[in-house]
C-alpha cells in the first residue's frame, strides 16, 4: 500500500479471493459511502453500491460486532428479514479505525454465494488495520 497506493493494495485483496467486488466504504452520518471499488467484472459502479443507509447495510453488523461474515445471506437466519437477504448474497466485512474511531469497512462481497477462508479473513483483518492508506482524509 505504501509504494502503490489504496486501489493497487483492494485490487491485491481481491485477486485472492473469488468475491467480485472488494471495497471500501466510509461511515459518514447514517450512510456508508463506496471511496475504493475493485470490481472482477470491470464494470461501471451501480449506483446501489455507491451509497447504502447504514440500517440497510452490512457493513452496520461489522461496526457491531468487530466483523460480519455470510457466505450466503439467503440461508442465513441472522439475516431473516433483511432487505438485502439473498440479494448481497456473500459479504465478509471488517472495521476499519481511524484514531481509535470506527472510521468505515473493508469488505469482500458477492452476487452469488461464495466462501472466504480463513487465511483470506486475516489478510482482510490486516489490511484493515493499515488505516493511513484506507482511510485517508
Amino acid at each position: 500500500m505504501a509504494s502503490e497506493g489504496a486501489e493497487a493494495a483492494l485490487a491485491f485483496l481481491n485477486a485472492g479471493v473469488p468475491h467480485r467486488y472488494s471495497a471500501v466504504y466510509r461511515l459518514d452520518g447514517r450512510t456508508l459511502k463506496n471511496v475504493l471499488l475493485c470490481d472482477k467484472a470491470d464494470e461501471i459502479t451501480p449506483a446501489y453500491l455507491a451509497e447504502v443507509p447504514f440500517e440497510t447495510s452490512f457493513c452496520q453488523f461489522v461496526i457491531r460486532d468487530g466483523h460480519f461474515q455470510t457466505t450466503d445471506s439467503g440461508t442465513d437466519a441472522r439475516l431473516v428479514g433483511h432487505p438485502y437477504q439473498g440479494v448481497m448474497v456473500a459479504y465478509h466485512g471488517v472495521p476499519i479505525l481511524s484514531g481509535g474511531e470506527i472510521w468505515g469497512t473493508l469488505c469482500h462481497f458477492d452476487l452469488e454465494s461464495q466462501p472466504l477462508s480463513d487465511q483470506e479473513f486475516d489478510l482482510l483483518l490486516g489490511a484493515a488495520a493499515v488505516t493511513p492508506g484506507f482511510a485517508a482524509p
